[in-house]
């Protein structure tokens, strides 16, 4: 697979605007300005095929990228306060109506900024794809904004503040020391293969 071929190819705001679901979709959510943009260029190898914005909440619609013969799609970022109350509105329906309309996931990769506690909204989102059977890896970005001492107690810290977190997969990230895009594109590379089958992590309570 060359995600170096992907290309911009449309942007829904509703959800009755989504069309048929027809290739493989690989997923990047997270909460405004975690960085799903920078890391969608630094997959694909292209300085501004995804818009990035220093201000967060700017992408409100689901944006689809081409890459042979699978889709990247960049969900709308979640928790920012400052969004007005009908847009929360609109963007929950479009969120939900999304992930429930049986559409060909193969795997979602949740943002966390690994310099901060994960957020309730953080913690929805794993606990809704859980429910929904939605395949996921956690995805931690900007790695490289902190030293070795401040990573090893982020490390240790999302022991508790993420449900079962030993037991999913997740990937150390850095859009500026290209760590983890390796990893991320190995991923793309295995599920996207049509006889792999995705193995659902069962979590021990």
């Amino acid at each position: 697979m060359n995600l170096s071929t992907a290309f911009f190819e449309k942007a829904f705001g509703t959800f009755e605007q989504l069309t048929v679901s027809d290739l493989p979709e690989f997923c990047f959510s997270g909460r405004s300005n975690v960085g799903k943009s920078s890391l969608i260029n630094k997959l694909t190898n292209r300085k501004s095929l995804a818009r990035v914005s220093g201000k967060p909440g700017k992408t409100v619609t689901i944006n689809f990228y081409r890459a042979d013969d699978i889709r990247i799609v960049d969900l709308p970022g979640y928790g920012y306060a400052k969004v007005p109350f009908a847009e929360r509105t609109r963007w929950s329906d479009l969120m939900e109506g999304y992930f429930k309309s049986g559409r060909n996931i193969k795997c979602v990769f949740a943002l966390i900024d690994m310099r901060h506690p994960a957020t309730d909204f953080d913690i929805s989102m794993l606990d809704f794809m859980q429910q929904m059977d939605i395949p996921y890896h956690i995805v931690l970005t900007k790695c490289d904004k902190l030293n070795k001492t401040e990573r090893k107690k982020r490390e240790e810290a999302f022991l508790t503040e993420i449900p079962c977190f030993d037991q999913i997969t997740s990937v150390w990230t850095s859009t500026t020391t290209f760590e983890g895009i390796s990893d991320l594109k190995e991923i793309f590379e295995e599920l996207s293969s049509e006889d792999y089958e995705f193995e659902e992590e069962k979590f021990e309570e």
